[in-house]
């Protein structure tokens, strides 16, 4: 006789599908459903039955299923946002992973490296590697906005490597709402990137 599922665990079943696939989560955004171990009984029921997929220790993901790829792997930015809530850090992309954000790189880095207020740490996800870096207050001052990502991109590609190329993408990633934020937090950035992003950030006459 097959086991009846527990208040919890359709609970938390619901939360998920709610989510939808692709959707990478730790018990802590379950916990209300229920207490510590219902919740991490009903992941173990989950992972058993081949609905959700354990990624590391307490990192999960309800994985998306291509027709021709299989299983997929989840994104980087869908991991770092579940890794925020379950230690109530901040996170700001960083190097080579904030310029491929930006589309000033096509390449997706094997090394995904974020900036972080919380511990260090790493997590490998098949071939991928997710890098928290513990970074300084003034690296963090624009944590989690576009004008953080803006200028750890700029940070990585260095002042030499900034053309005409460069400058299209950057305004093609720059909205008129962005523009008021961005150029408030320009004095969080280096003088050259400051220099470089307040024309493109003007209101245009």
């Amino acid at each position: 006789m097959q086991k009846q599922p527990t208040s919890t665990e359709s609970k938390a079943m619901n939360r998920i599908y709610g989510h939808g696939r692709g959707w990478v989560f730790t018990p802590a955004h379950l916990a209300d459903l229920g207490t510590r171990n219902a919740v991490a009984s009903a992941l173990k029921r989950f992972k058993a039955a081949g609905v959700i997929r354990q990624l590391a220790r307490g990192l999960y993901d309800y994985p998306v299923e291509h027709p021709v790829l299989g299983t997929v792997a989840p994104s980087a930015d869908a991991i770092a946002r579940a890794l925020v809530v379950r230690n109530a850090i901040r996170l700001q992309p960083s190097g080579a992973y904030a310029a491929n954000v930006l589309g000033l790189s096509e390449q997706v880095p094997s090394r995904i490296v974020f900036l972080t207020d919380g511990p260090a740490r790493k997590v490998k996800i098949g071939r991928q590697e997710i890098i928290l870096q513990h970074t300084t207050p003034r690296n963090m001052a624009t944590a989690g906005r576009k004008s953080g990502t803006l200028i750890q991109a700029l940070r990585y590609l260095g002042q030499d490597q900034v053309d005409e190329k460069v400058v299209t993408a950057l305004r093609r990633y720059i909205f008129s709402e962005d523009c008021a934020a961005i150029r408030k937090d320009l004095r969080h950035a280096p003088a050259w990137i400051a220099d470089l992003l307040r024309p493109l950030t003007e209101p245009t006459t």
